[in-house]
């Protein structure tokens, strides 16, 4: 399998467990055979995603892969290795999302690999066709966080936007507050800013940081999904003066 030349969670995956099994390595079972067959991790990963092996082979081994993930997280490789035996079904998704929302691709692999281990670990000992479940809630998942988490863009003319003169009064001043959450560095009162309406037609978060004087304080307005709030900003249209 050819690996990408830039550096990535899943290429690190990869890489790590090329020629490796886990400790307890898989396990085949079939009716007749209680204790199982050991399988390699490459053989189990052919079989998951092989529609002509038999559904209950598949089941049986997406069960054994979300019991090892839930029971031995702490005390073995097994997370990793699964992950390793999911990337076939996540890596259409990561592709289709970075694109999508131009995003970081590390970014994107990162929150589909926590989304996919949380469904794993969902999964239960009666769980029907749990390799579909699982990758389809990741999957769902990730789309999920990127759609609330649209990066927001910046553009160097903030003026230009929209291509309105700046003598052009349009419906009235805007108004946004910003309110740092206490007991933090940097900015520690809040502040309201009122400017034309022209000014913000067009123009993303990013923008009206910069062009308010905010760049230092709201650095990034992207989200991953997990992180810590570093202020909220409330933009509304101000009232106009008799």
């Amino acid at each position: 399998m050819s690996l990408s030349p830039h550096p990535g969670l899943f290429t690190t995956v990869e890489r790590q467990w090329a020629g490796r099994n886990p400790t307890p390595e898989p396990r085949l079972f079939a009716a007749a055979e209680g204790a199982g067959v050991p399988i390699a991790l490459e053989q189990a990963r052919q079989m998951l995603y092989d529609r002509s092996v038999e559904p209950v082979v598949r089941t049986a081994l997406w069960h054994q892969i979300a019991e090892r993930v839930r029971v031995g997280a702490d005390r073995s490789d097994w997370s990793s290795a699964a992950v390793w035996l999911g990337l076939p079904g996540l890596r259409r998704t990561a592709f289709r999302i970075t694109w999508y929302f131009r995003a970081e691709r590390e970014d994107v692999e990162a929150e589909l690999v926590t989304c996919y281990l949380e469904a794993l670990r969902e999964v239960g000992a009666h769980t029907p066709d749990p390799g579909e479940r699982v990758l389809r809630s990741a999957c769902s998942r990730a789309w999920t966080v990127w759609r609330r988490a649209r990066p927001e863009v910046a553009v160097d003319d903030v003026e230009g936007v929209g291509g309105i003169p700046l003598d052009t009064d349009r419906e009235g001043p805007w108004q946004v507050d910003y309110d740092p959450p206490g007991g933090r560095p940097g900015l520690s009162a809040s502040r309201r800013i009122t400017v034309p309406a022209h000014r913000v037609e067009g123009v993303r978060i990013g923008a009206l940081a910069q062009a308010w004087g905010l760049a230092g304080t709201a650095a990034c307005t992207s989200y991953s999904g997990r992180g810590r709030q570093v202020a909220t900003i409330s933009l509304r249209r101000g009232g106009r003066k008799g």
